[in-house]
């Protein structure tokens, strides 16, 4: 994957497929500190301890469609290649949380790429889902919780065009008015 938003998508696919139905996405970016930090948070089905000590190898996936699980393992290597770490804190019936951490200004570290494209894409393919993204870097936050949204449309359905447009342009102007110089 050539950019860290990818790599998130990834991870909420897998909180999906975890049976999760309130899921978070957290992204952190900390000039003074020269961190970046990713943290995803499920309330899924959960993995016991060895099940966590297998998820970075490449060669173990619960997937079905095909033998091997390289988004995590890939992610864990960048993120250690960037002076960076990821842990999984996991519990069975509970949920897990992923938390990687990189050097913000590594010159080995991937862009975080298309958050709003990622953040979309997740909302309108599970509307079931109860979904929180927060952005923060420097002194700005955008957090976008799609429970209110989905409260005051009742039945209405995110895939109604203006719907879509409405959302695309809140994610888009809540991320960019976090990234502003």
């Amino acid at each position: 994957m050539r950019e860290l938003a990818l790599h998130l998508l990834d991870i909420a696919e897998n909180s999906v497929a975890a049976g999760a139905c309130d899921i978070t996405i957290a992204v952190d970016e900390d000039a003074r500190k020269d961190r970046l930090l990713m943290i995803v948070e499920d309330n899924g089905k959960g993995m016991d301890e060895a099940t966590i000590a297998q998820v970075v190898d490449p060669f173990v996936t619960s997937r079905t469609t095909r033998k091997v699980g390289l988004g995590i393992p890939l992610l864990k290597a960048a993120a250690e290649g960037c002076n960076g770490y990821l842990h999984i804190h996991s519990a069975v019936g509970k949920g897990t949380r992923l938390e990687v951490e990189f050097q913000r200004s590594h010159i080995d570290r991937m862009p975080l790429g298309d958050l709003t494209g990622t953040w979309f894409g997740l909302l309108v393919a599970w509307p079931q889902i109860h979904w929180v993204f927060r952005y923060r870097a420097g002194d700005g936050e955008f957090l976008f919780d799609d429970a209110p949204i989905k409260t005051e449309l009742g039945d209405v359905s995110l895939t109604e065009p203006s719907i879509l447009t409405y959302l695309r342009e809140t994610l888009q102007e809540g991320v960019k008015s976090v990234q502003k110089p």
